[in-house]
């Protein structure tokens, strides 16, 4: 007589905690919002064009793959509007409208989808997408020359470039609460510190973002810029120089942050934000590049897998 009592087996997960892939995207926008609309003010209708673009074309990239793949379309669950806005965040107001297409074309199909969609990814989407527009077209990138047309009340010489050029002293004139409340020029999304550490403050207190590896790349960045400071101060920068300008917050909080290209366990949480600091300012400071978060999180993505294997021993003794 067979057993009435069945032994079912299931995947894992086994427990769910009530968060949704959904909902955590649709935070992250909200989150990047006053940045965004920092940006826009700053900017005008060219940033907002761009913005529009960006996350418009990432969703019908993202539609056109799955119905090709023929895959459940997920355009609904906010990754690929997602996407489209933190590229857009790092681009200048006046990005021609193909340079967003073809971020937004490279960002869905080669940062995402050819790993099997959202999860699988090894690197950051938007990370993949600006660095090979970045090593194709270096010359887009280049914020004095696009935004020559637009007048400030500030300093309107693109920070890291002035660094890069003539040293510290030409960045003396921009001081850290001044970089904080956006008096910068850069990305459209990327100059409002203050709504970037906010955005960031949100997530974290919300549980979509790790405290750890946002607070381990600050501290990596801070040291590191100070110790060149010490080293020649006619050079470089100090740390909180770095701190405030570039890509370095929004690296911080929305880009080392995401969740299948960066460490699960707390060690290497704090050596992988570590490291990306360190090699951000490297990059600055005696590398060819202006900003060196792009690269630095890329190269981090890539350590990803060997630092999550440090874990701690297990408790007890083999008999």
């Amino acid at each position: 007589m067979p057993d009435s009592k069945k032994f079912i087996v299931s995947h894992a997960p086994f427990w769910h905690d009530g968060s949704h892939i959904t909902t955590r995207n649709y935070h992250t926008l909200l989150a990047a919002l006053p940045a965004v609309i920092f940006g826009m003010i700053q900017y005008g209708m060219p940033a907002v064009g761009v913005v529009s673009l960006a996350v418009s074309s990432a969703m019908i990239w993202e539609y056109l793959l799955n119905r090709i793949t023929r895959q459940p379309v997920t355009i609904g669950d906010g990754n690929a509007a997602l996407i489209g806005l933190l590229f857009a965040m790092l681009l200048p107001a006046t990005s021609p409208w193909w340079m967003v297409i073809t971020g937004t074309l490279v960002a869905i199909l080669v940062g995402k989808e050819i790993y099997g969609g959202i999860g699988g990814n090894p690197f950051h989407p938007t990370l993949v997408a600006v660095a090979i527009l970045m090593l194709s077209w270096k010359d887009l990138f280049d914020f004095d020359a696009a935004l020559v047309d637009y007048e400030f009340d500030f300093a309107v010489a693109y920070p890291l470039a002035a660094l890069k050029h003539f040293g510290a002293w030409a960045v003396e004139g921009f001081t850290p609460g001044g970089l904080l409340m956006g008096n910068q020029i850069g990305g459209i999304g990327s100059t409002f510190g203050l709504g970037i550490v906010a955005g960031g403050i949100y997530l974290a207190l919300r549980g979509i973002i790790r405290w750890e590896i946002s607070v381990s790349f600050l501290a990596g960045v801070f040291i590191t810029a100070l110790i060149f400071n010490l080293a020649d101060g006619a050079r470089y920068a100090g740390p909180l120089f770095h701190l405030f300008t570039g890509y370095t917050l929004i690296g911080a909080f929305f880009f080392a942050t995401e969740d299948s290209s960066s460490p699960v366990n707390f060690i290497p949480m704090l050596i992988y934000g570590a490291g990306g600091g360190i090699l951000t300012v490297l990059i600055r400071n005696i590398g060819v590049y202006l900003d060196g978060v792009v690269f630095a999180l890329l190269i981090m993505n890539i350590a990803n897998p060997l630092l999550d294997k440090l874990r701690p021993k297990a408790l007890g003794k083999v008999i």
